[in-house]
């Protein structure tokens, strides 16, 4: 693809910034422009998801950004996180940009926050509001109610548990706990403490839910030869997807034949092997996006890290710790570092190319990264350069 991320930065994570979305996106991006020694001067193009409350003209007004030749947004919220990345690696392959930020803020905790229950969604007079009609009425109003359906019949159908869903609360803690910048760090779980915390839709308990964060991440991406030039090694960007399945809805594709899958990630896989030439066993690391654990163990499926119905025994097996087969989300991922969209996630799989993350697995030269969950998504696989 001819591209790489040349810079990394964000805020600290936190329930309560004290400042404004704004100023969040704005001090992400300059500490990503930082991290890759370059200036607001040499940004050319910009790309956020549909959801940030921060247009592209006002982070480029606030950092010091001249013109821009290309900005673009992406769909489906957490969906968009490896998708702002393919669209500034399209641009900078075809000239249309030099330069590319990717940025995503929010105050989720002490703002809008997305996990409470919204009646209004069911109204609205758009697609995804006729979709909706048919939930909302039901209770179906918050995402977590949404991934327990999904839940229940995977259950059903491969004999997974809840203390399967909680193995993979706990490995994530245990993850933060040794990341200072996460949230929970030096805040480990046991399966006991999971077990035991309450009910949010059942079979969800409340350690199976991510934390709602204040923060905001900022990735640089240029060609692969300059980014060399700059001052971080680079991650090149080997290859880059994004899917949508057959009778795709937004997190209630409850209508076709199989309820145990995540089609859509079936989708950005192939396409990832196909356009990298690697396989599953070619990747050293893998940054899952963990919003609701049980879609953790169906992307380990659908990734073809595991058959399907096994990602319970290869959680159960230690698989995802970081001296597993596969450690996955070695910073803690969002239950336990935060929640910025799955922005820190690419942050991380970064870090990990680079050999500079405090949890840093051994010889990485491969990491898969992927986007949101039940939703039409996006997926990277980042390599040393």
């Amino acid at each position: 693809m001819n591209a790489a991320i040349a810079g990394i930065g964000a805020t600290e994570f936190s329930k309560e910034s004290g400042r404004s979305e704004l100023r969040l996106a704005a001090e992400a991006v300059f500490a990503a422009l930082d991290d890759a020694g370059l200036s607001p001067a040499d940004v050319d193009g910009m790309v956020t998801y549909t959801q940030d409350s921060n247009q592209e003209i006002a982070v480029a007004r606030e950092v010091g950004i001249g013109d821009l030749d290309f900005f673009s947004r992406v769909h489906y919220g957490g969906g968009a996180a490896c998708g702002t990345v393919m669209h500034a690696a399209m641009a900078v392959a075809t000239g249309m940009a030099r330069t590319v930020v990717c940025y995503r803020a929010f105050n989720e905790r002490s703002g809008r926050r997305f996990g409470q229950p919204d009646a209004r969604l069911g109204g609205e007079p758009s697609s995804q509001g006729l979709e909706m009609s048919w939930h909302v009425p039901y209770g179906l109003m918050t995402p977590a109610a949404w991934v327990a359906m999904f839940a229940r019949r995977y259950m059903h159908v491969y004999g997974a548990t809840s203390e399967d869903f909680g193995r993979v609360a706990v490995a994530m803690r245990r993850h933060a706990a040794t990341n200072p910048a996460a949230w929970f760090h030096g805040r480990p779980i046991t399966l006991a403490d999971h077990q035991a915390s309450k009910w949010i839709v059942e079979p969800l308990h409340l350690l199976d839910c991510c934390q709602e964060s204040d923060g905001a991440v900022a990735l640089v991406v240029t060609s692969e030869e300059r980014a060399r030039d700059l001052r971080r090694s680079p991650a090149v960007i080997a290859a880059a997807a994004q899917g949508s399945g057959a009778g795709q809805m937004m997190m209630t594709s409850y209508y076709r034949d199989d309820m145990t899958g995540l089609p859509e990630m079936g989708v950005v896989g192939r396409r990832l092997w196909e356009r990298s030439g690697l396989r599953p066993g070619d990747v050293q690391t893998a940054i899952l996006y963990d919003h609701f654990t049980p879609f953790v163990l169906t992307q380990l499926e659908e990734l073809g890290f595991c058959g399907r119905g096994e990602a319970a025994g290869f959680v159960r097996d230690a698989g995802i710790e970081l001296d597993g087969r596969l450690p996955v989300n070695p910073h803690g991922g969002q239950l336990g570092e935060a929640y910025i969209h799955g922005m820190n996630g690419i942050a991380e799989a970064v870090r990990q190319v680079r050999g500079t993350s405090v949890n840093q697995v051994k010889d990485v030269a491969n990491v898969l990264v992927t986007a949101g969950t039940g939703v039409p998504t996006s997926g990277l696989i980042l390599s040393a350069g």
